[in-house]
């Protein structure tokens, strides 16, 4: 019989399985005599308080073996006749939808800009160490997606729009440790998902799926409301039955491509900022009262969220032990985001801390593009502030409060390097000042936040996608295109690796029952 006991403990029983036995004994009242078998079932960390506490779930087994945590998925080989679903981008939307439809006997085609894992690491050295950008491979473009070389972190707050679970199943089934589903906020880390995206593509292929790398979506036939065809490097045409657009928050000339054929869009709400750089152990003393090099514990995080004039500034992506990467897609503009190995063990910690935005910031708030064209013009102004180089313009954190410009930096895991520059000059003063007044707060909540010995790196402005392309809650179809079903962060229906995920999933099971054609 399985029993499941919880309780807390401190970091060090956590971790010594003789206490834990004994404690598990003691509290499910297992006499000496019978034998009992135990895992973890979830964890987390309790930091609020000077005595740390673990969280602690665990199962057990008395007098018999755990079943396994789960079924493993088969993914059996389509028939050759099988129906199929041309897929748009091989980010974790497009990859889940084709794993998904493959359980369903539907052939997986995908076309992705990008190109694949390994020969994309490439391009990614050559942009932090030369400063050469290939735009159409890069951080935010190739197998994998986004995330792949931007953390990995998979903790969602989506939890009613799909089947988490399963997601996380799945990624432990291609190689992702059994953590995941034990952690209260689960990472697979940089250094890890290359692999598991690999097997993924793998497993794709075996059962007769299609994948196609540096194959870019650039026109489409539209006729009586329905995609006819799909055009791919600006020659190949390709009919298509159902075509899911899975292609992320940066492909901006995906935008561009549907306005064209007065396919609807809309400006979206979205997020823009810095990222902000203490070393770990710095945080480390703020988050765990003073515990420092804590082999007990992990890299120490942070989530923070204020209101300044009626609008949220909150922390993004925090990467505990992480880097600062150079996320740009296209000459004439920086971008940052940051990212952590599955250790965290890098000495930095950075986070991006966002203003919340809306179109009707703007005059012309219901222009689509009003949102997409502020954030290009803050990444421009960036790029020419900091000598327009793949350099990041930057400014101390307390220098930031102050206004005043930074003589002298302590260090920077921005590889590209960074450029001392007045932050208050470059970012519109409705950003600035809500972000000033941010981290007073954040200061307050976190007494030591603001220092010198932080960096800020501008800008941080790849939260979400600025665009939407909307489409019917009940059918995942577009509002106006019968066959077109936009899906994840591309879409603005997403925020994340697992969030895009369920979308994927989701989007198949929509497909399959809307569509005779399945």
């Amino acid at each position: 019989m399985t029993h499941i006991i919880n309780f807390t403990c401190s970091p060090e029983e956590a971790q010594d399985p003789n206490f834990l036995e004994q404690r598990i004994r003691q509290e499910l009242d297992v006499k000496a005599s019978r034998q009992f078998v135990f895992r973890w079932r979830k964890r987390s960390i309790d930091a609020r308080q000077k005595q740390i506490k673990i969280n602690a779930s665990f199962e057990v087994g008395i007098d018999s073996e755990l079943a396994p945590r789960f079924a493993l998925q088969n993914f059996e080989m389509l028939p050759s006749n099988a129906a199929v679903v041309h897929i748009i981008g091989a980010g974790p939307a497009g990859l889940f939808a084709a794993l998904e439809a493959i359980t369903r006997g539907i052939k997986p085609v995908i076309y992705e800009r990008g190109k694949d894992i390994r020969t994309r690491r490439r391009d990614l050295a050559k942009l932090s160490k030369n400063q050469e950008l290939n735009p159409e491979s890069n951080y935010c473009f190739g197998e994998g997606g986004a995330g792949t070389y931007s953390d990995g972190k998979l903790y969602t707050r989506s939890k009613k729009r799909g089947d988490v679970q399963k997601v996380l199943e799945w990624m432990v089934q291609f190689g992702a440790k059994e953590d995941i589903l034990i952690d209260a906020h689960p990472h697979i880390g940089t250094n890890k998902l290359p692999q598991l995206i690999e097997a993924i593509r793998l497993q794709i292929l075996a059962a007769g799926g299609e994948i196609h790398f540096e194959n870019k979506l650039t026109d489409i036939s539209v006729k009586n409301n329905v995609i006819s065809s799909i055009q791919i490097n600006g020659l190949t045409e390709i009919p298509v039955q159902n075509l899911v657009l899975a292609t992320g928050h940066s492909a901006r000339d995906i935008f561009e491509l549907l306005q064209r054929h007065q396919i609807a869009i809309k400006a979206k709400p979205f997020a823009l900022g810095v990222r902000v750089e203490h070393t770990q152990a710095y945080i480390d003393g703020l988050q765990y009262h003073g515990r420092l090099n804590d082999a007990y514990l992990p890299p120490a995080s942070y989530s923070l969220v204020t209101q300044v004039q009626d609008r949220g500034v909150y922390s993004f992506c925090m990467c505990p032990g992480g880097i600062i990467a150079p996320c740009a897609t296209a000459d004439g503009e920086v971008v940052t985001n940051g990212w952590s190995p599955s250790k965290r063990n890098n000495i930095y910690a950075n986070s991006g801390i966002v203003v919340g935005i809306e179109p009707t910031d703007f005059p012309n708030a219901q222009d689509p593009f009003v949102c997409l064209h502020f954030q290009k013009e803050i990444e421009h102004k960036c790029w020419v502030a900091a000598g327009q180089t793949q350099q990041v313009p930057a400014q101390g954190l307390k220098d930031f409060v102050e206004g005043v410009k930074t003589a002298e930096f302590p260090r920077t895991s921005y590889q590209p390097g960074i450029v001392s520059v007045n932050l208050k000059e470059v970012l519109p003063e409705f950003i600035y000042s809500r972000l000033r007044q941010a981290f007073l707060d954040f200061n307050q909540k976190m007494p030591g936040f603001i220092t010198n010995d932080a960096v800020v790196h501008a800008p941080e402005s790849r939260t979400s996608s600025p665009v939407l392309i909307p489409r019917d809650p009940s059918s995942f179809k577009h509002i106006q295109i019968s066959n077109l079903y936009p899906i994840a962060e591309g879409a603005g229906y997403a925020g994340g690796i697992v969030s895009a995920a369920i979308d994927g999933l989701n989007c198949i099971e929509k497909i399959v029952i809307s569509s005779s054609n399945f």
